[in-house]
């Protein structure tokens, strides 16, 4: 079992920055992918970047050039660097870690309880 605990949400003006934090427990940290999604009001959970454990990043068309993943696997920590932020960045922001059993095919999937990001006009 992984536990996920998400931080460094809150309210900024658009323009300004803000940088979510997630740290896991237990100690295999790095051999999962990391992820973190966002879900607005009335509105599906997206995916908005994600990490392998060989650091492999990907993002969201309406992120990419102001948003950048990152991990330390030393600190069970990912980190969603957020700038240029636009009001319609406004969500609750989720942490996810995944992997899959090379043997037995089992997925592992853990997700944070959340953190809300507001961003005014």
């Amino acid at each position: 079992q992984v536990q996920l605990v998400e931080s460094g949400g809150g309210l900024v003006q658009a323009g300004g920055s803000l940088r979510l934090s997630c740290t896991a427990s237990g100690s295999t940290f790095s051999r999962y992918a990391m992820g973190w999604y966002r879900q607005a009001p009335e509105k599906q959970r997206e995916l908005v970047a994600r990490i392998t454990n060989g650091g492999i990043t990907n993002y969201t068309d309406s992120v990419k050039g102001r948003f950048t993943i990152s991990r330390d696997n030393a600190k069970n920590t990912v980190y969603l660097q957020m700038n240029s932020l636009k009001p319609e960045d406004t969500a609750v922001y989720y942490c996810n870690s995944h992997r899959v059993a090379v043997t037995t095919g089992y997925e592992y999937d853990y997700w944070g309880q959340g953190t809300q990001v507001t961003v005014s006009s």
